[in-house]
C-alpha cells in the first residue's frame, strides 16, 4: 500500500509495505528440458560447488531449485554462490516447501551475505545486491538430499533487471561502496517502482534504515512498525538532505512473516538526484 503528502518541513510520506516471499519459498522445479540447465545438477544429491558463478535471470532466482550451468567467474555472470551446506537435523523431516525451511535459509543466507560483502546490516539492505537461495529438486529431496545454496545476485525481485557482478563479489561493499552497487529508484512515484543502481539517473536513494527490535522481541504489529518507520525516516531523511524547507521521503517496511524470518529493519528513502 502507498500514501503520499507534502507539507513544509514534513513532506512526502510514501509508505511501501513489502514482502520477502521470494526469499522464503516459491514454486516450480527446473527440468532437463531447460536448455540452460546442466543435466548433472538437475537432480543432484551432492552439495553444490562453493564460489561457482552463473548467468541467472530474475525468473530463475524466484524458483526453489536451480540447475543453471556454471560459467567461468571471469565471464559475464549475475550470481555467485557464497554459502552452501546441509540443513540442520531438525529440518531433515520437514516438507519440501515447509515455512521453517525458508526461515532457516533467510537467517543463514542473510547473515552470511553481510559477512561476504563486508557490509553491516543497514548497508546490506540499501544495496541492489541481494541473495537467492536454492534447495535440491523435489526428486533429489525425495532421494534424501537436504542441502541449501545461497547465491549473491546483482538485483532482486524489486529490480528492473539483474546487473553483472565483478569476478568476485567478496568484500564488494567494504569501505565506501561504489554507487553502482547502491539502491536507487528512477520513477517520480516511489510506490511500485523498481530498484536501479545509483550510478544511473535516479530520483530516489535508499539512505538509512531503522531497527525496530532485537532478535528475541515479538512482532510489534503492522501499525506500530509503520508508525515507527515513518517517524524515524521523516527525521532521518530531513537531516540527510540538510534540513530543506520541503522534502520528500519514503519508507519500506515489512510484515510479521518477514519478522519471523529474522528481518528487523525498515528502509528510509530520500527523493534526491544525488
Amino acid at each position: 500500500m502507498a500514501r503520499s503528502r507534502r507539507t513544509t518541513w514534513r513532506s512526502g510520506a510514501i509508505v511501501v509495505a513489502a514482502t520477502l516471499t521470494v526469499l522464503l519459498g516459491a514454486c516450480g522445479t527446473p527440468t532437463q528440458a531447460d536448455p540452460d540447465a546442466d543435466p548433472d545438477q538437475v537432480d543432484a544429491v551432492e552439495t553444490p560447488e562453493l564460489g561457482a558463478c552463473r548467468l541467472l535471470t530474475l525468473e530463475e532466482i524466484s524458483a526453489p531449485s536451480n540447475a543453471t550451468r556454471t560459467v567461468d567467474c571471469g565471464q559475464k555472470h549475475t550470481a555467485q554462490t557464497y554459502a552452501v551446506g546441509e540443513l540442520p537435523d531438525e529440518l531433515r523431516e520437514s516438507a519440501y516447501d515447509a515455512p521453517e525451511v525458508g526461515e532457516f535459509a533467510y537467517r543463514t543466507c542473510n547473515t552470511k551475505l553481510s559477512a561476504f560483502l563486508g557490509a553491516d546490516e543497514s548497508l546490506a539492505m540499501r544495496t541492489i545486491l541481494s541473495w537467492a537461495w536454492f534447495r535440491p529438486s523435489e526428486k533429489a529431496w525425495d532421494d534424501g538430499a537436504r542441502w541449501y545454496r545461497c547465491d549473491v545476485v546483482g538485483g532482486g525481485e524489486q529490480s528492473a533487471t539483474l546487473v553483472p557482478l565483478p569476478e568476485t563479489a567478496e568484500g564488494l561493499l567494504q569501505g565506501r561502496p561504489d554507487d553502482a552497487w547502491m539502491a536507487c529508484v528512477a520513477e517520480p512515484a516511489f510506490a511500485g517502482s523498481k530498484k536501479i543502481p545509483c550510478d544511473q539517473d535516479h530520483q530516489w536513494r535508499a539512505v538509512t534504515t531503522i531497527k525496530l527490535g532485537e532478535a528475541t522481541d515479538p512482532y510489534p504489529g503492522d501499525r506500530l512498525s509503520e508508525v515507527q518507520s515513518r517517524d524515524f525516516c521523516s527525521k532521518s531523511v530531513l537531516a540527510f538532505l540538510n534540513y530543506p524547507v520541503e522534502y520528500d521521503f519514503a519508507y519500506t517496511w515489512f510484515h510479521e512473516s518477514e519478522w519471523n524470518a529474522g528481518n528487523r529493519r525498515s528502509v528510509c528513502w530520500a527523493r534526491t538526484s544525488d
